[in-house]
């Protein structure tokens, strides 16, 4: 596996995943090189509504409105996924892949600039060190699938784990019926 192999892919946790930080979770990974990698958990909403703590911030966010749980890695911190209009080149964004960026929360009062047409806030993110994630993968922890842009947004991402295995091709689709503990399958 090259240094950035899993830079825009997702991360599915394989059923059965011990860790309960990621337990059917679905990982959008945003950085991976030599160092480590970083991601954000797509799928895990927190009952926190955006506009409590960012209310300028709440006409752009993808529905459900509310900061999601990111990862177990620096929980008081703040993270936003956006989506740049076609053709926009927002203030304050690095862009990821395709129209997908981070947005940055500089000046919270005054919301994002202007051409970002949808945003998810995370707090905390998901991290590995050097060699770590790679040898998660190789154990069998997760299923390395493509990314989807819309994944990012998904409407109802309590079902993203599911749906996201089921639109794979093939034996994996199968897993998106996997019990919640696979001994009582």
């Amino acid at each position: 596996m090259t240094a950035q192999a899993l830079k825009g892919r997702l991360l599915v946790a394989a059923p059965g995943m011990l860790d309960p930080n990621f337990d059917r979770t679905v990982v959008l990974v945003l950085e991976h090189g030599v160092e480590g990698a970083v991601g954000v958990v797509l799928n895990r909403p927190s009952q926190t509504e955006l506009g409590d703590p960012l209310p300028a911030w709440s006409d752009v966010a993808a529905p459900p409105a509310v900061v999601f749980t990111g990862g177990p890695v620096v929980p008081d911190g703040a993270l936003a996924l956006g989506r740049a209009g076609e053709g926009a080149e927002p203030d304050d964004w690095t862009p990821l892949f395709g129209r997908l960026g981070l947005v940055q929360l500089g000046d919270v009062a005054a919301g994002p600039s202007a051409g970002v047409e949808q945003l998810r806030v995370f707090a905390g993110h998901a991290g590995w060190t050097s060699g770590q994630l790679e040898a998660e993968v190789g154990a069998g922890g997760w299923i390395v699938v493509d990314f989807d842009p819309d994944d990012a947004f998904a409407a109802d991402p309590v079902g993203l784990w599911r749906g996201v295995l089921a639109r794979q091709p093939g034996r994996l689709a199968w897993f998106a019926n996997c019990p919640p503990d696979p001994r009582v399958n």
